[in-house]
């Protein structure tokens, strides 16, 4: 009987595996905390991720590129919108590439903010809240 239950359980490990896999975080370096100042150029619905690509440059300034940052669920499809001018917290990719995984974006026209943490953004008086200061990069 233990056989019997023993081999379906681990069948079902292996078989998650994989999405534990697909799912690891660890190209981002979640200790830093970097800003960019741009313009969203892409927003790329794809499940269970959302890429938004935003033409800018480090709030220090520096010559403006294409930054890919991700973005994990919560979010309705006209939060964000090619055109809009935002500025961007993320943290960044550990190989020094253009991209991160997105913290918090905020909509440069009305002070509009999201963040990559559903609860955190539903906590009263977060717009009150000064965002962390981004680190030197």
């Amino acid at each position: 009987m233990k056989k019997r239950i023993a081999f379906p359980a681990l069948l079902g490990l292996v078989a998650a595996y994989p999405v534990a896999a697909h799912h690891s975080t660890t190209m981002f370096d979640h200790a830093k905390v970097v800003s960019i100042a741009g313009t969203v150029k892409e927003v790329h619905w794809t499940n269970p991720h959302v890429a938004i690509f935003v033409y800018g440059s480090l709030a220090a300034g520096g010559e403006p590129t294409l930054w890919l940052m991700e973005r994990a669920g919560g979010w309705s499809r006209s939060a964000v919108k090619p055109g809009d001018k935002v500025t961007v917290d993320f943290a960044p990719l550990r190989d020094g590439k253009k991209g991160g995984a997105l913290k918090r974006i905020t909509l440069v026209e009305s002070g509009k903010f999201y963040t990559a943490d559903i609860r955190a953004q539903e906590r009263a008086n977060l717009e009150e809240e000064t965002p962390a200061k981004p680190a030197a990069k």
